[in-house]
């Protein structure tokens, strides 16, 4: 794993280095930034480099020597991993679950993709409705292994993985670790929501705020990585508004955002061809939905009335979306305009918060069609 494989961030990887270099690495160190900007990658590549053999002579790990072989397959017995975990039916009812138990998943998932998101993690251990937490065994295994001495006579490096997730009790033995660290080790902390950790562990590390990825950045990964042409590259990257994970999904045939184009045209059309029996059925589909999935819909119901409305200004630099959308967009636009574009955006935030409460979604659906019906018509 280099800084090479990490998708732009040139600011970010060249202030790691400055501080490695310049011997002003903290020992506790936090990435934080919006989602799939690479903060994990950035971890990754900065481990790799400290437990390299051959880092003090070189700005990347060098790939070739033993510890670099051993992180490439993030096997190395210095390297510890903390991340959130769930309790599996054949864990014991006195077992808190760790980081180890689900080790070889961890391992595998990251040898297929760095840029790892909370859902994939969640689905990869097989969570059904459960909330991963960190725990406060976790708290004590970590104890445990970074009081060892190192295996390979360099450095020990610590990534936690969303330490906002940790509960009371393991937040307070990491805040023991940090502010009293085992020799040669440091802790790197991966976190998309820092403000939900503790004061105490906020202040006793050095925050850095990465910064989405650029679109030409995006762009040119795409080209290179994923062997999409120019233009739809183009396209991609500013609809990914400097989130790979976004990104990739846009790529991926039969994506979730194909689903929810062909839900929003058919409300649409039966809408303003005021079509009762047809959005009754449409209302008991999307019901059936998880609420979760009707959540990230309605907020794709209201990305596409913006992006409709804006499309009517004729003015390609304001509008994102994908070319099946535009294509949707090219007749569709006119009737999302001035007399009716904030009473279907606030329709749709009222779903949204009715859908978080647990309100009846069929209820919800059909008076959302039902009033779609009349701001077609304004």
């Amino acid at each position: 794993m280099t800084f090479n494989e990490v998708i732009g961030q040139t600011e970010a990887k060249e202030r790691l280095k400055q501080m490695v270099r310049n011997h002003r690495l903290p020992h506790a160190l936090m990435l934080c930034g919006p989602r799939g900007c690479g903060k994990l990658p950035l971890a990754l590549a900065l481990a790799a480099w400290l437990l390299c053999r051959k880092h003090q002579e070189q700005d990347d790990c060098c790939g070739t020597c033993n510890a670099c072989r051993m992180t490439a397959r993030w096997e190395h017995p210095d390297l510890h991993f903390t991340f959130p975990t769930i309790k599996t039916p054949e864990m014991g009812s006195q077992h808190q679950p760790i980081s180890d138990d689900f080790i070889k998943e961890w391992h595998q998932q990251l040898r297929q993709e760095i840029y790892l998101t909370p859902e994939e993690w969640l689905a990869d251990m097989g969570a059904a409705n459960q909330q991963a937490i960190i725990t406060g065994a976790e708290g004590d295994e970590l104890i445990r292994k970074l009081s060892l001495k190192s295996s390979q006579g360099g450095c020990k490096v610590s990534i936690v993985w969303l330490p906002e997730r940790m509960n009371a009790t393991c937040a307070n033995k990491l805040l023991k670790l940090i502010e009293e660290p085992p020799s040669e080790t440091h802790f790197i902390l991966v976190s998309e929501e820092p403000e939900l950790l503790l004061e105490t562990i906020r202040s006793r590390v050095q925050r850095i705020d990465i910064k989405r990825i650029s679109d030409n950045d995006i762009e040119q990964a795409l080209i290179e990585q994923r062997g999409i042409e120019k233009d739809a590259a183009h396209r991609i990257a500013r609809l990914a508004i400097g989130n790979w994970n976004k990104a990739l999904d846009e790529i991926m045939a039969g994506n979730e955002n194909e689903t929810f184009l062909e839900t929003y045209k058919q409300l649409m059309r039966m809408a303003y061809a005021r079509k009762l029996r047809e959005l009754t059925l449409w209302t008991e589909n999307v019901a059936d939905w998880g609420r979760e999935r009707q959540k990230r819909f309605l907020k794709y119901f209201l990305r596409m009335t913006r992006e409709n409305f804006a499309y009517n200004f004729k003015q390609p630099e304001l509008v994102y979306m994908t070319q099946d959308e535009e294509t949707f967009a090219t007749r569709f636009a006119r009737f999302i305009n001035e007399n009716n574009v904030i009473g279907i955006t606030q329709l749709g935030n009222q779903a949204i918060r009715d859908i978080g409460q647990n309100a009846n979604a069929k209820i919800v659906f059909y008076d959302l069609a039902l009033q779609m019906i009349v701001l077609l018509r304004s």
